[in-house]
């Protein structure tokens, strides 16, 4: 069994910084977690990032932002794991290791404000507008940078991550499943994997149960506490960002959608698309176009 919630960043015990390109078809998609903060640009793909009771998306142009020990998946879409259809996915990431600076960020006054991301512990933000474009710039030279030159790159990215304001957008719930035992993240790993996997076939609350080897009783609390939403709502959840891409990217009918993502029943689907998005599926599927 994979012991993913234990993921360490390959880095020097001495480095404060890493600067890492991930290329290929899809991103590394086991739940996991680390002592680094993390800064990611997504540069080419597309799929579901979760974090704790988050449940959202990611493509080209995004910029993420980890606190320490925050639980978390790029899960790229079905299609970009599948050898025939050759397509690629990119991002660049940076860690932060803090524990690397030893006892300076708590005595030099010029190294106080990154205190402030010990607050960050367990979240997930997204950056937008402004910040978003000069952290792309900066990441930009941070492939040739090195020494001093990269310390100081590292220092202007967080800068702009404790100035962005409004421009970091809180994805997730504070405390909400922050610093996980391995035996807790392995088993939430294993319950998301089957979940991701078989989200648009009829999965009963047995069989994830099963999966996570708890009673029926046990797994909902166990679900409800990592994700604040019962394991219906979040399989629907997933289901409806699904319906959302297929709206936006294919000519397919609402029906064949429907059914495509895992609905029995059209007037359901209708129903939980509205509810959810606030707009029918032909109301979003016009305001897209």
């Amino acid at each position: 069994m994979a012991k993913v919630i234990s993921f360490q960043v390959p880095k020097s015990q001495r480095e404060f910084v890493r600067y890492q390109e991930d290329r290929g078809s899809h991103f590394y998609d086991k739940l996991h977690q680390h002592p680094q903060l993390q800064l990611t640009v997504i540069l080419k793909g597309k799929g579901q990032f979760l974090s704790g009771d988050y449940l959202g998306r990611f493509q080209p142009g995004d910029v993420f932002f980890l606190g320490e020990n925050a639980p978390h998946v790029f899960r790229s879409d079905s299609e970009f794991f599948d050898p025939q259809l050759n397509l690629e996915s990119a991002g660049n990431t940076v860690f932060f290791d803090f524990e690397t600076l030893g006892k300076s960020v708590g005595e030099l006054e010029d190294l106080q404000s990154l205190r402030k991301f010990k607050e960050f512990s367990g979240l997930c933000f997204q950056l937008v507008g402004d910040t978003r474009e000069k952290i792309s710039r900066i990441f930009e030279d941070f492939a040739p940078s090195q020494g001093l030159l990269r310390f100081q790159l590292a220092i202007q990215l967080l800068s702009l991550v404790e100035n962005a304001e409004e421009d970091l957008v809180p994805l997730n719930k504070i405390n909400l499943s922050q610093g996980l035992s391995e035996k807790d993240g392995s088993r939430m790993d294993q319950v998301m994997q089957f979940i991701l996997e078989n989200r648009f076939q009829r999965i009963t609350l047995d069989q994830v149960a099963s999966v996570a080897n708890l009673s029926k009783e046990a797994f909902c609390r166990f679900f409800k506490l990592r994700t604040r939403k019962t394991f219906t709502q979040y399989l629907l959840q997933l289901r409806i960002q699904e319906a959302e891409k297929l709206l936006q990217e294919t000519d397919l009918g609402i029906a064949a959608i429907a059914f495509r993502v895992g609905f029995e029943n059209l007037s359901y689907f209708n129903r939980s698309f509205k509810a959810l998005i606030g707009t029918t599926p032909l109301q979003f599927r016009k305001a897209s176009e």
